[in-house]
């Protein structure tokens, strides 16, 4: 245990980079990264597990940062660990530098996770709790470690924190430590002007072990973790009062601690000048780690490498017992696309997307022995069940299935399930009803910025939802995902592949690509309807491309139909009528227009000649097609919203027929 005048100063040491941070840059959030120092740095100097060398040790401790704003606080004690220089600590912000705004996924630095929107760093460490469970489950004590989250009172108050806390409470995630920052000050106010709720027996009703303390003393701090690491049956909330800016003065040298200006401004002037002197600091040379720091942070390391050497001794011998368990473990943290053998795959024609799908994540969950499949309380109608049927649900106690059962809770799954493909060593999908993507966006950009191979399994695409009526029937859905397939990462590729298969062969191949897709999310959109496979001949292995010709197409055609999903089986049928007019037509399935524009130029003039005539038919908006239409041709989508109603009665109603096809393009030729 390190003396706590020590831990005091390496704790100022924190406050003082973290204000000079936002100071340099005149731009930022000082007050909870000094009154979180405390915590921080007893965790880092003390408790957390890693490997200095090796920051990819599967077996490390994680640490989830939810309240992203405040990244200095991250940034500067990464910095005592030696991640982070001075230099570049001092260009928080700028242009290029690896110290931006909010943290952004680094491994190799320490950064486990993303964040920024308050919430979804938390539940992100739930999912990597799950994920190290499951993995211990088939591994033992070589996957032994700890998850530590951060939260702050913005956190707890975003409504995803119902869902993250229920679950982890539910499933009995020992393994997970989550301290509160509990300030009492937000941004524009105080947290008694919004909340009124016991936050304590709040978490106590889900299950948790709740402890209260107060979170700058180190001593505090150390005996609740300590506890909290010899809990076995439940998470652990460690609240932790603290003071808002701890450490600020004024211009005239009084307290600017506990203060909504601290929250989110630098602290300017006088003041600042004032705050680190008050911690110890000179104002002219902020950017300096203290020799006493550093031989804190230094002995920490020194521990650290014998902790990981009798670690990796451990595994080294668990290895020569367990050598097939041993080389699949290693498989797991790879990060390669699984071997499935897809030859082996067998459809029944004219099914819905949604049974294929089934069919497919029957086939996977025999095969991919580290995937995790989810479901919002809709496995048996999303035909998640596909996959639930082969294996069982996690339960308290027991993670030894693959399937989790999230409950009425969408966004809080798909964070949950970002969370496990952050942990590392998993595959997670996770499905509900396409319209309830709403519910979703805001973790569907998040798994995209960081680059998370999570599949999101979306079904009952479009209005032939049908009696359930509009509040269930997708009309936007699909083009606001599709942007995703349009915006580029920073690797310059599309930030996510989304895929609307035309039939079930075709949703064998969209879930091929899906999990050799390992760098990015995948949507995955499926039928809740039946649909006609199409014409005998279609080379299926072209949907790889992100559209193609549909087989029996004619050659020099006077029209080109194009559309995704259930609405090429309707542009088959009415290829059927103009046919009979000596229409020459070729018919394109586009189950990916983000994939289709990675092709070549040549391949795409192809298949979509940008002088052809083209007809698009779309269940969503019109602009979902008109990418691929072009300003030149038509495109029939809906403009409204749905209605309810069977959905043969709506395809007649909306115009979604053969006859309409067959009008329409008429019309247009």
């Amino acid at each position: 245990m390190n003396d706590n005048k020590l831990m005091n100063r390496a704790a100022d040491n924190i406050r003082i980079l973290a204000a000079s941070m936002v100071e340099k840059a005149n731009s930022g959030h000082p007050g909870g990264a000094m009154g979180g120092a405390d915590f921080v740095n007893v965790l880092f100097s003390e408790f957390l597990v890693y490997d200095p060398e090796n920051p990819r040790w599967e077996g490390r401790d994680r640490f989830f940062l939810d309240p992203g704003h405040m990244s200095p606080m991250l940034y500067s004690t990464l910095a005592l660990t030696g991640k982070f220089t001075l230099d570049e600590l001092k260009e928080f912000r700028q242009w290029g530098s690896p110290t931006p705004g909010h943290p952004e996924v680094d491994i190799m630095r320490g950064i486990e996770n993303t964040s920024g929107p308050l919430g979804q760093g938390h539940t992100f460490a739930v999912g990597a709790a799950i994920a190290a469970k499951f993995l211990k489950a088939r591994f033992n004590e070589v996957m032994n470690q700890t998850i530590y989250a951060y939260i702050s009172d913005g956190g707890i108050q975003e409504e995803i924190s119902q869902g993250a806390g229920r679950i982890a409470g539910a499933l009995g995630l020992d393994n997970l430590i989550m301290f509160y920052d509990s300030n009492d000050i937000q941004l524009s106010t105080e947290t008694k002007d919004v909340t009124v709720e016991d936050t304590a027996m709040k978490y106590e009703a889900w299950g948790w072990n709740v402890l209260s303390i107060n979170g700058n003393d180190p001593d505090e701090i150390r005996a609740a973790i300590k506890e909290a690491q010899t809990e076995k049956e439940r998470p652990t909330l460690i609240i932790g009062k603290t003071v808002m800016g701890k450490g600020a003065r004024k211009a005239d040298g009084s307290s600017y601690e506990a203060n909504c200006a601290t929250h989110g401004a630098p602290l300017g002037g006088d003041a600042y000048v004032n705050t680190i002197k008050n911690l110890g600091g000179d104002p002219v040379n902020p950017f300096v780690i203290f020799p006493e720091v550093a031989e804190l942070y230094a002995k920490r390391a020194a521990e650290l490498k014998k902790i990981v050497a009798e670690r990796y001794a451990k595994k080294a011998k668990w290895t020569k017992a367990n050598p097939e368990l041993a080389a699949k473990l290693e498989a797991f943290f790879s990060g390669k696309a699984p071997k499935v053998d897809w030859a082996a795959i067998e459809q029944k024609a004219g099914t819905a997307t949604r049974a294929a799908s089934a069919t497919v994540l029957g086939a996977l969950a025999m095969q991919v022995e580290n995937m995790i499949v989810a479901s919002a309380d809709l496995s048996n109608s999303d035909k998640t069940d596909g996959f639930l049927k082969k294996t069982h649900s996690f339960k308290k106690g027991d993670f030894s299935g693959a399937f989790f059962q999230a409950g009425v809770s969408e966004l809080s799954m798909a964070c949950i399930c970002i969370g496990m493909s952050l942990h590392g060593g998993v595959i997670a999908a996770c499905g509900t009803f396409f319209v309830f993507s709403d519910y979703m966006k805001p973790a569907v950009r998040m798994a995209a910025l960081m680059e998370q191979p999570v599949k999101f399994i979306w079904t009952h695409d479009a209005f032939r939802v049908g009696e359930d009526g509009p509040t269930h029937e997708p009309v936007e859905q699909e083009a606001q995902i599709r942007l995703m397939e349009k915006l580029k990462n920073h690797k310059g590729h599309n930030s996510m592949l989304v895929l609307r298969p035309a039939d079930a062969e075709e949703t064998t191949i969209a879930w091929k690509l899906a999990m050799e897709n390992m760098s990015t999310p995948t949507g995955l959109i499926f039928s809740r309807q039946n649909i006609a496979n199409l014409p005998a001949g279609t080379d299926y292995e072209q949907a790889a491309k992100g559209a193609y010709i549909v087989a029996g197409s004619d050659e020099n055609p006077d029209v080109i139909l194009v559309a995704s999903g259930s609405e090429v089986s309707t542009l088959v049928a009415g290829t059927e009528l103009l046919r009979k007019d000596g229409v020459k037509v070729r018919i394109v399935s586009a189950p990916s227009e983000g994939l289709f524009r990675s092709q070549s130029k040549e391949y795409q003039e192809s298949v979509l000649p940008a002088d052809a005539k083209i007809f698009g038919l779309t269940a969503g908006l019109p602009v979902t097609l008109q990418g691929l239409v072009g300003c030149h041709g038509k495109v029939w989508g809906l403009e409204s919203f749905g209605f309810s109603a069977p959905y043969t009665v709506l395809d007649e109603k909306l115009g979604f027929t053969a006859e309409n096809v067959y009008n329409q393009v008429k019309a247009m030729i």
